[in-house]
């Protein structure tokens, strides 16, 4: 997961929440960092997601292929 996925991930599962738990919601998974610190410090995004997903409850169908875009068409 890129960088640019994870912000649509976040954007599109917390819409309107994004920047605050991006900044605000410490995450125990990543030693209680936020997600933004974490990114920061170099952290892969994907392991980021994922931490916010289980702080969040957010369920398992919705944890994987989001924030990707579709491929272009030739």
């Amino acid at each position: 997961m890129r960088r640019s996925e994870f912000l649509r991930a976040v954007e599109a599962e917390f819409p309107g929440r994004s920047s605050a738990l991006l900044e605000d919601l410490v995450l125990t998974a990543l030693e209680g960092r936020t997600a933004k610190v974490a990114l920061s410090d170099g952290a892969p995004p994907r392991d980021i997601w994922l931490a916010l997903c289980e702080e969040m409850d957010v369920p398992e169908s919705r944890r994987h292929g989001v924030g990707r875009l579709e491929p272009r068409r030739r």
